[in-house]
């Protein structure tokens, strides 16, 4: 056997066609050969835990980092995934309000979202996958919070400073709306690797898109897909072809991890 590898993929872009949101035939088929040959497979992804675990399991997955680095599944169970730091995300919350934009609050791992009014909907349209808002005149977050969904519109970021505390990060994936979540895949792979008995020099991660720059540090092996993002490339060990253009699989092949 091949000295033991751990591969940790992002989902958007690096295993699925983002044309179609299914799994590249080919990369699905390199994930069953990186297993044969005896090496650890797992996900690597933004995703919450609810949103990224009905792709885990149709695709035989039994090892994940969800929810930007804070959710861990090993062996299908989720060991950890815990919320933002209370404190921070309510101040930054508070901001928000005083500064008149909408703000949605995921309390949980679910699609329930909560909010004090339709402020958010005026000013960003509604969020571009499945939520249920939960509108309550008086609501103000008093216990957990997730995630929150900013009508932050570009540019004016700087009409928040709470945005840039340590403890909460900030991207923008579809939209034009901010979202606060988790920004820790390096530290989330790290606590994994822990639990598991893997070493950081045997890593290797695959990503395509902005979110996967914290996992590009040494010593991890970083492949980029051919359609990733110039900076991410610029960050690479090694450039793939394209996903759809069987990248996944050709390195792998060509790596000899196989």
């Amino acid at each position: 056997m091949a000295h033991k590898k751990y591969f940790f993929f992002d989902i958007d872009g690096t295993l699925t066609d983002r044309a179609t949101g299914q799994i590249v035939p080919s990369a699905k088929t390199a994930l069953k050969k990186l297993s044969d040959a005896g090496h650890f497979v797992a996900i690597n992804t933004g995703r919450a835990h609810y949103k990224a675990r009905p792709f885990f399991e149709a695709n035989g997955f039994t090892n994940m980092v969800c929810s930007g680095g804070h959710g861990l599944v090993i062996d299908g169970v989720l060991v950890a995934n815990p919320p933002l730091d209370y404190g921070a995300a309510k101040a930054l919350y508070n901001e928000t309000i005083a500064a008149g934009y909408g703000v949605l609050v995921a309390e949980d791992d679910s699609i329930d979202v909560y909010a004090k009014d339709f402020t958010f909907i005026k000013q960003m349209g509604q969020r571009l996958e499945p939520t249920r808002y939960i509108i309550e005149a008086h609501y103000e977050p008093i216990r957990d919070i997730y995630k929150m969904y900013l009508a932050l519109p570009r540019g004016e970021e700087h009409r928040l400073p709470h945005l840039n505390h340590p403890a909460l990060g900030h991207l923008r994936f579809e939209g034009d709306y901010m979202v606060i979540q988790p920004d820790e895949k390096r530290d989330g792979l790290l606590r994994m690797l822990d639990r598991v008995g893997g070493a950081p020099e045997d890593v290797v991660v695959f990503g395509d898109d902005i979110n996967d720059f914290d996992m590009f540090t040494p010593p991890f092996t970083r492949v980029a897909m051919g359609n990733a993002h110039p900076r991410l490339k610029a960050m690479a060990d090694i450039i793939a072809p394209a996903n759809v253009d069987d990248g996944i699989y050709r390195i792998c092949e060509a790596q000899g991890w196989f």
